[in-house]
């Protein structure tokens, strides 16, 4: 990089540029402990923070494709160490560090990222599924390492106890930075297989180690393919004191790969005993069975009787049978008879040529009675009309006048009914019980 002299005039981005390229080119690569602050994650993936101590701070930028591969949810407040070079971000000029790795500060990272994520599975209700093991195991999908001892003392068990198990190894590498992959597309195989090629239950094994040696199976991914199995998940990591974060999620934890194995298949050993001892039993059971059957043959033989004894009885039961049928029909016909002779009677009463004339009489009483009551109701009502006409007679315009009064009409020929109704000077028409008159107002005078 050539330094400018110091009469050369830079624009605000060329100084920027060249202030960049000099902390990048002195600090290419420089490791710092420090508190997150100030922590962001927008939704491009990329984490921005200010790393502090008691006396200073500094802008930090982790991109994608870097923090992907930190194995603990930073917070803020967290001491951490991070590794990366020193730049300058020319839009703003502010001196940032672009970090490549973070880990928790001091020793321990690695438990420290374990809790963490054994915490957020928890509260995420991913240790809570147990899901029972089928109460016999047919088939069984390993899913370890082809050349460890786990394989091994997993089929010496099997071979021990429980011969008849069907064992499929689906490998995958239990260490290293590809391990934890390999484990999520072995159980996905597993899950795929159809058919007879269908295992029971996966056993997810490896023998001892370190917590780094162990961690692929404490990676989230294994987790998830973990619940998401369709199938029952056994998970056997390590020694009895080791503890993974597939243990926390399988349906069911072993101590070690043995003790795995012991679990999911019975002892032969154990079994032949059993199977003596239900046969003994079922060999008791089925000598009092035989001898409750001979006691009740025995019992069964006393009770038999003569064949022709017994026809006899049963030819005497129908005789009792018959003789009893033929006192019943005789006392049915009896009453029959008498209840007809009744009912015979009865109709003799309700003859319809009887119940004719009776009605026919009645008639002739019902016609000459309201014939009466017609007359005498008509002459009723004739005298009520000769009432109303007289009445009426009296009180129609010709019957007032006759009695000497008048009717006078205007010139249109409405009936005056108050003088206020003509002028002086109209003339008015009046009509008699006989003949009209025709007459000029004169006067008009008011009561």
């Amino acid at each position: 990089m050539q330094t400018p002299s110091p009469t050369d005039v830079l624009s605000v981005a060329q100084l920027n540029r060249l202030a960049k390229q000099l902390l990048e080119d002195c600090f290419a690569h420089v490791s710092v402990t420090g508190e997150i602050s100030n922590l962001a994650r927008p939704g491009s993936g990329h984490w921005y923070f200010t790393l502090k101590d008691d006396r200073a701070q500094i802008r930090c930028a982790m991109f994608k494709g870097r923090n992907f591969a930190v194995r603990f949810q930073p917070q803020a407040g967290q001491q951490v160490q991070i590794s990366g070079k020193v730049s300058l971000y020319e839009g703003r000029g502010d001196y940032q560090l672009i970090v490549d790795t973070m880990q928790p500060a001091g020793a321990g990272a690695l438990a420290q990222a374990f809790e963490q994520l054994k915490q957020e599975l928890k509260a995420a209700g991913k240790f809570d599924r147990k899901r029972p093991l089928p109460k016999r195991v047919r088939h069984l999908a390993v899913i370890t390492s082809p050349t460890g001892a786990a394989i091994q003392d997993v089929l010496s068990v099997i071979e021990r106890r429980w011969p008849a198990l069907r064992v499929t190894l689906i490998p995958s590498q239990v260490q290293g930075e590809s391990a934890a992959a390999q484990l999520v597309q072995a159980i996905s195989l597993a899950n795929r297989l159809q058919g007879e090629n269908r295992p029971d239950v996966i056993l997810l094994t490896r023998g001892g180690g370190s917590l780094e040696d162990l961690w692929p199976f404490n990676e989230r991914m294994v987790a998830d393919a973990v619940f998401a199995s369709e199938l029952p998940v056994v998970s056997a990591v390590g020694h009895e004191v080791d503890f993974s974060i597939s243990d926390f999620v399988a349906d069911l934890r072993a101590p070690t790969p043995s003790a795995a194995a012991e679990l999911l298949c019975p002892d032969q050993q154990e079994v032949r005993v059993a199977l003596r001892s239900l046969n003994s039993a079922l060999h008791n059971q089925m000598q009092r069975t035989l001898q409750q059957n001979r006691d009740r043959q025995q019992a069964l033989h006393k009770r038999l009787r003569n064949p022709s004894q017994l026809l006899a009885e049963r030819s005497q039961r129908v005789d009792e049978r018959e003789l009893y049928l033929q006192r019943l029909m005789t006392q049915q016909l009896l009453s029959h008879r008498q209840h007809l002779k009744s009912l015979e009677q009865r109709l003799s009463g309700l003859s319809p040529a009887r119940q004719l004339q009776q009605q026919q009489t009645r008639l002739i009483h019902a016609q000459k009675r309201l014939l009466g009551a017609t007359r005498s109701h008509l002459r009723q009502q004739q005298q009520k009309l000769g009432h109303v006409t007289d009445v009426i007679r009296k009180l129609s315009p010709d019957g007032t006048l006759q009695r000497g009064y008048a009717i006078v009409l205007d010139g249109a020929g409405k009936a005056v009914k108050d003088a206020s109704q003509l002028n002086k000077g109209d003339r008015v028409n009046a009509r008699f019980a006989s003949g009209r008159a025709s007459a000029v107002v004169d006067r008009i005078e008011q009561d």
